[in-house]
């Protein structure tokens, strides 16, 4: 493969940027797998979804990082001390992505698609009839550049979201899902709206400038599914 002038000045650039990142050093620094992390960190320190407890739900989770901090969210906070990295964990997570994540100690891995129906029976069998609190997704397709069809690719993955929060969350649960900015962002904000009581649009500061990713948070469904009997935690 032949690389130009112009893609390896771009090359160059990014990871310019990439080294020079303080979301990148801060990862590094606190042992998080991607800066990634720090999304989620920011929309959950803002909209306090997240407690010790939960049964929380993580798509498109690789490489982890998210899992990462839902795992120090759940670690018991004694005498000052908390959000350990391993150990005692009081709260349920379970991750699923197409690729491979490395383990973290207390997190239900599933690897596959979640549009396929077998892997979607994985994932309620780790459930184990237990309702969900809250569902993260980080889900993203490759993206083509073709504007239309990358609209329609993300719009397929968040509807995909919903409907497994509509059918798994808790009345008053709450959906964190990837969106981007551009065609099909208005349809999916009305999608929201019309699913959840409270929609709240949210770019974190970890969110790159010039990245069109924004995050639509629901909390509280507007038609709850049956209620389960949960198992406890």
């Amino acid at each position: 493969m032949k690389f130009t002038t112009k893609s390896k000045k771009l090359n160059k650039a990014w990871l310019h940027d990439h080294i020079n990142d303080p979301y990148v050093k801060m990862a590094q620094r606190d042992g998080y797998r991607a800066r990634a992390a720090y999304k989620l960190k920011e929309i959950d320190e803002e909209l306090k979804l997240i407690r010790p407890g939960q049964v929380v739900v993580d798509l498109g989770a690789s490489p982890g990082a998210w899992s990462q901090y839902l795992r120090r969210c759940f670690a018991p906070k004694e005498a000052g001390t908390g959000g350990a990295a391993v150990g005692q964990l009081n709260g349920t997570i379970i991750s699923l992505d197409l690729l491979d994540c490395a383990p973290i100690e207390g997190v239900h891995f599933i690897k596959g698609d979640i549009q396929e129906e077998a892997v979607l029976h994985q994932l309620e069998a780790a459930l184990a009839g237990k309702s969900v609190d809250v569902v993260v997704s980080d889900m993203a397709p490759n993206l083509s550049g073709i504007e239309s069809s990358d609209a329609a690719r993300v719009a397929g993955l968040v509807e995909l979201a919903i409907e497994f929060a509509q059918a798994h969350l808790k009345p008053e649960g709450a959906l964190v899902a990837k969106v981007f900015h551009g065609s099909g962002y208005t349809q999916l904000v009305e999608l929201f709206k019309a699913t959840f009581k409270k929609v709240k649009p949210l770019k974190p500061k970890a969110s790159r400038d010039r990245s069109s990713e924004t995050f639509l948070i629901g909390i509280g469904l507007k038609k709850p599914a049956v209620p389960k009997a949960d198992t406890p935690a």
